[in-house]
């Protein structure tokens, strides 16, 4: 028989295990916790899932089911076509809004030309410009516009640029949005977005001070220039213009040399409106003789005449006739443009996110199987060693291709944004992608610039080369050598995080695109002294936190002892779990309506049941280990061993 004592210390040995079992299943702040103490063969989030098909193989179906098979995967892939189509429309019409809600304001924006002159300021307001119009084209052709009116250096529009690359990026991180449901669809759909945004931004933060001290990209792209002898060509080729205009132009046309004549100081373009309502008209040159104050206002010095003190002149005089009004929804509704733009910006978005969705759940159905295999392994597949890094150029340069078909690096980005998200493309092959897209949208900029008159070519074909350089270099500096490609790194990262955290996707768009800039931008306003005071210790703030993060997980013995994690500070302050219950509070009382109207004892199952889990992102996970049976008998042979 085994002694009491013996029992006793095995049993409290027992119960010493059971606790700790039992503290190792404690509450987190976060499921990351819970992650990084797995096993090492969890599966990596960010592999290519497999698309399993699900159905009958082709080899057992009868002459019937492949007929209906075949007539199925044809209509559906008809339906993916025309989905597509209303995708891209629905964009073009998206930007149309945009431009009629704050084509005017973005127009006083730029008018500014004091403020211009600042290159943080003129970066700021190419991204908000960029955002109100929801076009880099449309943003680019104002610079243009004033360029060539001399109201704008081409020095200062050089950061203008560098903003509208920033600003064109979000129209894809909102596509991202749509995925939210599913959170590995989300985590790649909002990395493969961002991928863009991060490029973009690391680029602008290494070129931009490389600019202002040496004027790389003035000085090359007027070398370029003075180079050759260029002249004034054809307008640029009308690609997919050529199907999507009659719809979109059916809906809407604006006139969108009013806002560059509200930019470059036009009195009269203020009153006018962007919705076009002539889209045909006839302008007669005449001749006549006009009274001018002396000799001096006379065209020339043989068409010039003097009556005792009258100076009269030849001049000569264009009437404007209208010839047949536009056709066009909106072409004599009695409403404003604002009302007008939040009209077709409410349509729009509700067009574009239906469109998306199905053409989500089309994909998701038609690539499965060996389909799914083949397309996956066309796009994610490297060249044989040792010519595997040529995939990525010529990804780039297939990415430049579509976009200059498409002619919008918003419209190509944000096709390839669901792809990413249902696992077709990586985010490898994403990233590459997007770059030959920043490409592909210069490239019909500079052709664009080419049908320019004889005297705005220059500056329209300098600003242009601008743009491109920018993208070039920007691809020299964070896509030839893979440790230099940080905005994989970064996307991923974020990516992580948003689906943890579906909230702080919303948070990053509003930072990023709106906070941040509109932050510069008034420091800016206020001056250089406040800009220096508040905007270096602020920088230098973020640099020590990201040298010390990188020590954290590279050197920790570099670090003093205080300093190997954060956990000195306030939990609020380092992690998102704080804040992540304080959304969900706020999601809770904002849905109080509708547990209003649920019964009673719903209700409050409801909260018993948000209660037990509120600290847990898993509900897998049990709130508490309860003991086993012979536990339970252990614990009793402890407490009589006490007593004894």
């Amino acid at each position: 028989m085994v002694p009491v004592s013996e029992q006793a210390d095995d049993t409290e040995k027992h119960m010493k295990q059971l606790n700790e079992k039992t503290a190792s299943m404690a509450p987190a702040h976060s499921t990351v916790a819970l992650i990084e103490g797995g096993s090492d063969g969890e599966e990596n989030p960010w592999d290519l899932p497999e698309l399993q098909d699900m159905g009958v193989p082709w080899s057992e179906l009868d002459t019937k089911g492949k007929v209906q098979r075949v007539v199925f995967s044809v209509g559906k892939l008809v339906l993916l076509v025309g989905l597509l189509y209303m995708f891209i429309c629905s964009l073009d019409v998206l930007s149309s809004a945009f431009q009629l809600v704050g084509g005017k304001v973005a127009g006083d924006i730029f008018q500014d030309n004091a403020v211009l002159s600042n290159p943080l300021a003129g970066l700021v307001i190419g991204v908000l410009v960029t955002l109100l119009v929801q076009s880099s084209s449309t943003s680019s052709s104002i610079v243009v516009s004033m360029v060539s009116s001399g109201l704008l250096k081409v020095q200062s529009a050089v950061p203008v640029i560098m903003g509208t690359n920033i600003g064109t990026s979000v129209t894809n991180t909102l596509v991202a949005m749509t995925q939210a449901g599913d959170r590995d669809k989300f985590r790649r759909a909002f990395a493969g977005a961002t991928v863009h945004d991060f490029f973009n931004w690391l680029s602008v933060l290494v070129l931009l001070p490389l600019e202002l001290v040496s004027g790389y990209l003035y000085f090359v792209s007027k070398l370029i220039i003075e180079s050759f002898n260029i002249q004034s060509g054809a307008n640029a080729p009308q690609l997919l213009n050529v199907i999507t205009d009659p719809l979109t132009l059916s809906i809407i046309e604006l006139d969108e040399t009013v806002i560059s004549d509200i930019a470059t100081g036009d009195p009269e373009a203020r009153n006018k409106s962007l919705i076009k309502t002539w889209c045909e008209t006839f302008t007669n040159m005449t001749q006549m003789n006009v009274t001018v104050p002396g000799p001096e206002n006379c065209t020339s010095p043989t068409l010039c005449w003097f009556e005792g003190n009258i100076t009269t002149t030849l001049k000569n005089n264009s009437d404007t006739f209208n010839v047949a009004k536009c056709k066009h929804l909106f072409v004599d509704v009695p409403l404003t443009d604002m009302v007008v733009g939040l009209i077709l910006l409410a349509c729009s978005l509700l067009v574009l996110c239906s469109c998306l969705v199905f053409i989500v759940k089309m994909l998701n159905s038609m690539l499965k199987g060996q389909v799914a295999l083949v397309l996956k392994k066309i796009l994610n597949t490297d060249f044989p060693f040792p010519f595997g890094w040529v995939t990525g150029y010529i990804a780039i340069l297939v990415g430049a291709g579509m976009t200059f078909i498409v002619q919008s690096s918003s419209v190509f980005t944000s096709a390839i944004t669901p792809l990413v998200g249902i696992g077709v493309i990586s985010i490898e092959r994403a990233y590459p992608l997007s770059l030959g897209s920043n490409i592909g949208t210069t490239t019909t900029a500079i052709l664009a610039a080419l049908a320019s008159p004889g005297k705005t070519l220059d500056n329209s074909l300098q600003i242009a080369l601008v743009h491109l350089l920018f993208n070039i270099s920007g691809i020299l500096l964070w896509y030839p050598i893979p440790f230099t490609r940080v905005p994989i790194r970064l996307a991923k990262a974020l990516g992580n995080i948003t689906a943890g955290y579906r909230w702080f996707a919303i948070v990053y768009i509003l930072s990023c695109f709106f906070v941040l800039p509109l932050f510069v931008f008034g420091l800016s306003l206020a001056g250089w002294q406040v800009l220096v005071g508040v905007g270096v210790p602020l920088v230098a703030m973020i640099i020590v936190i990201i040298v010390i993060n990188v020590l954290q997980s590279k050197c920790p013995r570099c670090l003093p002892t205080v300093l190997h994690s954060w956990d000195f500070l306030p939990l609020w302050a380092h992690s998102l779990a704080p804040w992540d219950r304080v959304v969900k509070v706020m999601a809770a009382k904002c849905c109080c309506c509708c547990k209003c109207c649920q019964p009673a004892s719903e209700a409050e199952g409801e909260e018993k049941k948000l209660t037990k889990l509120e600290m847990y992102d898993n509900p897998v996970i049990p709130s508490e280990v309860k003991p086993t049976k012979k536990e339970k008998q252990m614990h009793f042979s402890v407490l009589q061993a006490t007593q004894l």
